[in-house]
């Protein structure tokens, strides 16, 4: 196996309720690279998006998921998350009464602690998250807030990709990261992932729209049909979508 390669996952079969709706997905992602996967609602984008990260509704009947390299098919959300897998929500809860700074030093502190790394007493904590704020352009009156509650659609997502910069995810997942953003907004958005993407990093995004594939341009983007990847193309391939539909790909 490619050692650059962070996520493959082989012949995979899922269901939920005993239907069917991933039904023998192949995909490999390497460092450095950014796969946009396109389709219908129904399609199975966001059924995939969840197993990659562990969610329990879902049964892998099979096939497997290997993260560099190791069987990750059957680990828990919390495993899967401490070694660097990151799924952003469509729709990201609010939990009133906990502050963003403390959701996000807890978060932090977890997966320092599950890697048997030195946990961040609040203070040098508060410094690495200004920082963080800094570095994707986000307002640091955020912190002190609760986690989501009152937050625009904006803000929420804004959220999303400061978490994702905290933990430093190596596979981040963005499930409709665009849904509901106005273009200023996805504009903000875009440009804090370009800023955290990297070589060794790889990010998913998962999205019905080309638009969002103006400002982080992939280096595949997959069209995923009935449970399945059935055509796999570049950057190009969205824009085609946007022209003709997706009945170019049959």
């Amino acid at each position: 196996m490619n050692h650059n390669n962070i996520l493959t996952i082989d012949n995979l079969h899922v269901t939920i309720n005993h239907t069917e709706i991933i039904k023998g997905l192949n995909l490999s992602i390497n460092q450095g690279e950014i796969h946009a996967i396109m389709g219908k609602n129904g399609s199975g984008k966001s059924t995939l998006a969840k197993v990659i990260a562990g969610h329990p509704s879902y049964t892998i009947t099979q096939g497997n998921i290997y993260l560099y390299g190791e069987d990750i098919t059957f680990q828990e959300p919390e495993e899967r998350s401490h070694k660097g897998i990151f799924l952003a929500f469509q729709y990201p809860i609010e939990i009133p009464g906990v502050s963003n700074a403390d959701f996000l030093r807890l978060a932090y502190n977890a997966q320092k602690k599950a890697n048997k790394e030195c946990e961040l007493d609040p203070l040098s904590f508060f410094d690495l998250i200004n920082k963080k704020t800094e570095f994707i352009d986000m307002d640091s009156t955020f912190l002190t807030r609760n986690v989501n509650e009152g937050f625009s659609g904006g803000e929420k997502k804004k959220n999303e990709i400061l978490q994702m910069a905290l933990l430093k995810s190596q596979l981040s997942i963005l499930d409709e990261i665009d849904s509901g953003l106005d273009i200023d907004a996805l504009k903000t958005i875009s440009n804090s992932i370009n800023v955290i993407k990297n070589d060794n990093n790889a990010i998913i995004l998962i999205t019905h729209y080309q638009r969002l594939l103006n400002y982080i341009i992939p280096h595949y983007t997959h069209i995923m049909q009935d449970g399945k990847i059935v055509h796999t193309g570049d950057a190009n391939t969205a824009k085609q979508l946007e022209k003709y539909g997706y009945n170019y790909i049959n």
